[in-house]
């Protein structure tokens, strides 16, 4: 079908849904590269006017990626809960808009947009976001509720969790318990405590996984654990009796782009199953970590769909969330900056990318976070990080990850110290995780107001973290 629009007496077509989601996507270096973003900003314009005017019904009606050939296609729409839809069905992209932000405004927001979750599909949430302006996104965001929970409890109102992330260039155990031990006299690890491997050797990642469950035992830390590495390594290593609290996974969009990964929704659906019979959770049975990041489709060149048209990154992006949603998450981020500025080139770019995203994964119903992130040859610095981050908080983000000074040595890019997220909360008026929280409060290192107080570490147990095998 040929959609067409004008705009200050310039005619634009545009062939096909596929095409009309593309060009209303606010630029980004990622569509570019594809060849599949808006030659200017009055085409742009006008593709989001068609994208306003379309029925909802549409994106049931139509594929964007072909239901024979993608698994994930299949999913959406084999799961789509037309009861859920019903409340919605008769507005178009721009009346959903409307209604998300009329719906804010009312004290039972978040049940309110909670019951109609299951009626979107990834498509129509990447659609409306497309049209609304970042104070639109936080808006909305803040107006959901999504939470899950293992050992602590992520996503509740007035809450910003935190992954420590103590990665190491050679695995060294003392200088990851260095990096722990920061971490956490900094309130941090609330969300998980993750080590990305330096390899994915499964004695080196049962190594890892052993020394973050001797932490967490021998101090009593109600925090859960996690080593990055690839599902089926962590699967055999649950088979293998390693204390396995969380299964992490990359995932995407297509089925191809999944592939890449070396994964399919049957295989992590296995992952799920075997992490959730450990039932190692203490306040919630939520097992799976997942991660995301606008471009990775298109970075193995596995983002075409219908008639091998590009599909914009953000809509593909938002397509995981459909995959991840099958998998009752606890933790779900977008690491929107770590590609590279060949997909978010500058931190304008990558600030809104990290609101579509966590927007997008919020109302479709999962506990979301972010990696507040940019890459050493990106267009983009700190004071680019401080702002998303402070806009996350303000939209009510899940979680957000913190490493050592802002700078991840093992994989070289820039993410967010634990004093910053200390400073949002402070500034903010957030706390930690609940449950986290009262353990930082019986070892003596924040007051009932949930601020740090003075510590001494020199009498601590903790001291003990500094001399680890």
């Amino acid at each position: 079908m040929i959609y067409r629009q004008q705009v200050s007496g310039v005619n634009y077509a545009f062939d096909g849904l596929v095409e009309v989601l593309a060009k209303a996507t606010p630029l980004r270096s990622g569509d570019q590269l594809a060849g599949c973003a808006a030659e200017h900003d009055a085409e742009r314009a006008a593709a989001a006017w068609v994208l306003a005017d379309l029925p909802l019904e549409t994106f049931l009606n139509t594929d964007i990626v072909d239901y024979d050939t993608d698994e994930v296609t299949r999913l959406i729409m084999d799961s789509h809960d037309r009861q859920a839809f019903a409340a919605v069905s008769g507005l178009t992209v721009g009346g959903l808009r409307d209604w998300l932000l009329e719906t804010s405004s009312h004290d039972d927001s978040a049940t309110r947009i909670a019951a109609i979750s299951p009626g979107l599909t990834p498509e129509m949430v990447a659609a409306v976001s497309k049209i609304m302006r970042n104070q639109d996104l936080i808006a909305v965001a803040a107006a959901c509720t999504v939470t899950a929970a293992f050992r602590t409890t992520v996503g509740l109102p007035g809450t910003l969790a935190t992954r420590l992330q103590p990665n190491h260039p050679t695995d060294d155990p003392r200088g990851i318990a260095a990096g722990i031990l920061d971490g956490l006299l900094l309130g941090c690890g609330d969300a998980v405590i993750g080590i990305n491997p330096a390899t994915d050797s499964p004695q080196a990642t049962a190594d890892l996984l052993h020394l973050l469950d001797s932490i967490r035992t021998r101090y009593d830390i109600p925090v859960q654990s996690c080593v990055l590495s690839h599902i089926t390594t962590t699967i055999g290593l649950i088979e293998s009796g390693a204390p396995v609290d969380l299964v992490f996974q990359s995932i995407a969009g297509t089925e191809g782009a999944n592939s890449a990964f070396g994964v399919d929704i049957s295989l992590l659906r296995e992952g799920r199953e075997a992490a959730m019979a450990l039932q190692r959770g203490t306040v919630g049975d939520n097992v799976m970590y997942l991660e995301t990041g606008q471009g990775s489709a298109l970075s193995s060149h596995t983002h075409l769909g219908v008639g091998g048209k590009p599909v914009d990154q953000q809509t593909l992006e938002t397509r995981a969330y459909a995959v991840a949603r099958d998998l009752d998450p606890l933790l779900v981020n977008t690491v929107v900056g770590f590609i590279g500025p060949e997909y978010l080139y500058d931190g304008k770019q990558i600030i809104r990318a990290g609101l579509e995203d966590h927007f997008c994964g919020k109302l479709l119903g999962l506990p979301m976070g972010v990696d507040v992130c940019y890459t050493n040859h990106a267009e983009a610095d700190q004071n680019d990080m401080d702002t998303l981050l402070t806009l996350l908080a303000a939209a009510g983000a899940a979680f957000v990850i913190t490493v050592p000074g802002a700078d991840d040595v093992m994989l070289g890019y820039q993410s967010l110290a634990f004093h910053d997220v200390l400073t949002t909360r402070r500034t903010l008026g957030l706390r930690p995780a609940p449950e986290f929280e009262a353990w930082l409060k019986r070892v003596g290192m924040v007051d009932d107001a949930g601020r740090l107080t003075p510590f001494d570490l020199t009498h601590s147990p903790l001291r003990a973290l500094t001399a680890a095998p």
